[in-house]
């Protein structure tokens, strides 16, 4: 029963957290957001305290039930455990115990610290659970998700609209692409062959948790009057944990998974009331040999080195008259950093890039950076679209405090970058032509056209930028008609101001 109870809670938070990420509607977010809060490393960069007690105290209690239950890459794991071994030819191939490689959880743990302390969140985020989930259901299950909607929807046109897989686009997004599939084939090996390897030797949140859980009061323990030393129970562990020889079971590896209640036929394990004792887990006695035999050491290492990827030059073809040349993003001294997240070094500290806001942004505007330093975590850019000043989508979402909740009477004050016009790109001056299209669509009214020559009243007209106005929403660098390049561009502001 209990083994049951836990995969009905597994299976409801892996469920709604993956959805999360697949609907691009942002609707689930609303009921559902919370789980993404919960998540242990976006709640300690969110300094989100309650949220931190609740799972210190649920793992001293109950032991690592976050990792089985709540955390989304652990189920994820356990799912491909499951099919690594559903063929005939291996479903009898058990799992075996193997002593724990302390210096390689601890070592990673200290790499991870240190790393995270210097500022460079985004390599920390490799290795952090969440994110790493969250990047492959990006990546690689919601293209999925959305191409099966445009198939059921039969619309060409509504399959055209979702621009985030577009050539260009995809191929700006291919090194988080790239670490998404290598993430996703070493869980598959390492969870096909070894189960919850990832956990117990490369997860820095799985070995902050299994320190507190040596320590629960509540633990599967084997009674050894009832145990016949079948090793059931350890060919079934896929935390590698269970001691059947010597009847112990390492507390600060195990997940509480309940498997090995599930198939002792002799009641001999059990999960119950058991408070640490350091007796409980000695050698029954100081005579008996220190069982030396074989140990497993991984090298598991996660380097990733994934290249800026050339730009796609895609043709369309406009009512079949002529070619439109796609937007080419402009180079920006300072990046773009969404509203609510205070200051690019804000963003910096506390994303843990698990590309949640990417997913549910209508616009496709947030796209993960190809900065080394801030690799994966999100930048705007706006070749498909521009930040609506409705739109708080990314602000509701966001479980690390990277993007804080704002209004939509917030968002209209907060300046996140200010237009830069570029007079040799401009249409009235290149082509003779009135355009205007940057201050019709200006939503602050940043824009105003003006003549070129003030001189000739039949001079055409060009605009200028009031910057104490602009909010940086990129309306007018996405609809300028001027191609490859815009002839006005959002450049990007450090700290984001309030006008």
């Amino acid at each position: 029963m209990l083994r049951k109870i836990r995969l009905a809670f597994a299976t409801i938070f892996f469920v709604l957290i993956t959805l999360l990420f697949l609907d691009f509607t942002g609707t689930l977010h609303g009921w559902f957001g919370w789980m993404a809060k919960i998540q242990f490393l976006p709640a300690l960069l969110a300094l989100n305290v309650g949220v931190i007690l609740f799972l210190v105290l649920l793992t001293l209690v109950f032991g690592r039930v976050y990792c089985s239950v709540i955390c989304p890459l652990g189920v994820f794991q356990d799912i491909l455990a499951w099919l690594g071994r559903r063929p005939k030819k291996r479903r009898k191939l058990p799992y075996s115990y193997s002593p724990a490689i302390s210096w390689l959880r601890y070592g990673v743990l200290g790499v991870f610290v240190i790393v995270l302390v210097a500022g460079a969140g985004s390599l920390a985020a490799l290795l952090a659970p969440y994110s790493a989930y969250g990047r492959i259901a990006g990546n690689l299950f919601q293209p999925l998700w959305q191409w099966g909607n445009n198939l059921l929807a039969s619309m060409a046109e509504r399959a055209d609209s979702y621009a985030f897989y577009e050539t260009e686009v995809w191929l700006k997004s291919l090194p988080t692409f790239i670490i998404a599939v290598v993430t996703f084939v070493m869980l598959a090996i390492l969870a096909g062959r070894n189960g919850r390897t990832y956990c117990n030797t490369i997860c820095p949140v799985g070995t902050v948790l299994g320190f507190l859980s040596r320590y629960s009061l509540f633990r599967i323990v084997i009674d050894t009057e009832k145990c016949n030393n079948c090793s059931v129970c350890a060919r079934n562990c896929k935390a590698a944990c269970i001691n059947s020889k010597e009847h112990q079971i390492d507390a600060s590896r195990c997940v509480a998974c309940m498997n090995c209640i599930d198939k002792c036929k002799h009641g001999a394990i059990s999960y119950q009331y058991h408070p640490f004792r350091k007796k409980a887990d000695a050698p029954q006695s100081s005579s008996e040999p220190v069982n030396e035999s074989r140990r497993s050491f991984f090298t598991a290492t996660a380097l990733v080195a994934a290249a800026s990827a050339a730009k796609a030059q895609k043709k369309k073809v406009d009512g079949g008259l002529a070619a439109i040349e796609d937007k080419q993003i402009p180079k920006r001294s300072t990046p773009l950093t969404p509203p609510g997240s205070l200051s690019a070094r804000n963003m910096a500290q506390h994303c843990t890039a698990c590309q949640l806001c990417v997913s549910v942004c209508p616009n496709q505007v947030l796209r993960p950076s190809t900065d080394l330093m801030k690799l994966m975590q999100p930048e705007m850019s706006y070749e498909r679209g521009y930040c609506r000043p409705e739109c708080t989508k990314c602000s509701e979402v966001c479980p690390a405090g990277a993007i804080k909740p704002i209004t939509k009477e917030d968002k209209s004050s907060i300046q996140i970058g200010h237009a830069v016009w570029v007079k040799k790109n401009c249409i009235p001056l290149t082509d003779g032509v009135e355009c205007g299209n940057c201050a019709r669509h200006c939503p602050a009214g940043a824009i105003q056209m003006v003549l070129s020559n003030p001189e000739d009243e039949n001079a055409v007209k060009i605009p200028v930028v009031n910057v104490e106005r602009c909010i940086g929403c990129g309306a007018c660098e996405n609809l300028c008609p001027a191609r490859p390049f815009s002839a006005i561009y959002v450049e990007g502001h450090e700290r984001h101001r309030i006008i």
